[in-house]
């Protein structure tokens, strides 16, 4: 049985085929010295109905693999989920989802159990992981009850970490793209924005090991050093 922590209170009501298949998920990985060239990451983007972490909803998923420090282009994950009563908005001008996308869409149970197996016991990549983090772990709680509990890493952090010298500013995922030259053919579109984000993690990881950091636990130490000197000298 999955060690995730199951929460009390009013679960979800799911089949005995989806609760079969929540119980067998994967753990979340024990990080360990493995070199990043063998880690597997599952690099997430996600559309949402807004910007509100505690009211939005997760509309749709896309994500792709990095494995053997290449995009594995066989393990792609897509999916739209349909949110009931779900109307157009200010934040359809940015993703695109029409209504009726939403209407059709994959049940949210279906959708977050497939996604989650996609997902395995890997680490996750997201840029600006924040925001992907805290409304999947909303979106596993309020659809299968369940805690997310795998290690998120944010590329946005990441990036000036591996390349401090670089002029980018403020400028999201956007600017470093443009920094590192990537070709964009789609933007705020969630599996468009999971493969440049893939792209864009692929080229830092590869620096990153040149620098030494050659694992995740030392990858992770240093983000964390480096967001505690950013928060002492605010």
């Amino acid at each position: 049985m999955s060690t995730f922590t199951w929460l009390t209170g009013r679960n979800p009501v799911l089949t005995h085929a989806q609760r079969e298949r929540r119980d067998k998920l994967a753990t979340a990985t024990v990080l360990d010295e493995r070199p990043l060239q063998r880690q597997r990451f599952v690099v997430l983007d996600l559309e949402t109905s807004g910007l509100n972490m505690r009211r939005d909803l997760v509309l749709s998923i896309g994500a792709v693999v990095i494995d053997n420090a290449s995009i594995d282009l066989s393990q792609q994950f897509e999916c739209t989920l349909q949110r009931e009563g779900h109307q157009a908005s200010a934040s359809t001008l940015i993703h695109g989802i029409a209504p009726n996308e939403i209407a059709n869409g994959e049940d949210p149970v279906e959708a977050l159990l497939s996604f989650m197996e996609f997902v395995g016991d890997s680490p996750l990549l997201a840029f600006h992981a924040e925001f992907d983090q805290r409304m999947l772990a909303r979106a596993l709680k309020q659809s299968l009850g369940m805690r997310l509990q795998h290690t998120f890493i944010d590329v946005a952090e990441l990036a000036p970490l591996i390349c401090p010298k670089a002029s980018v500013g403020n400028a999201g995922l956007d600017g470093w793209t443009a920094h590192f030259g990537l070709q964009v053919q789609q933007r705020h579109h969630a599996s468009a924005d999971a493969l440049v984000t893939a792209e864009l993690a692929l080229i830092l990881l590869s620096k990153a090991r040149q620098q030494g950091l050659d694992n995740l636990p030392t990858l992770l130490h240093q983000l964390n050093s480096r967001r505690r000197q950013l928060a002492h000298s605010i």
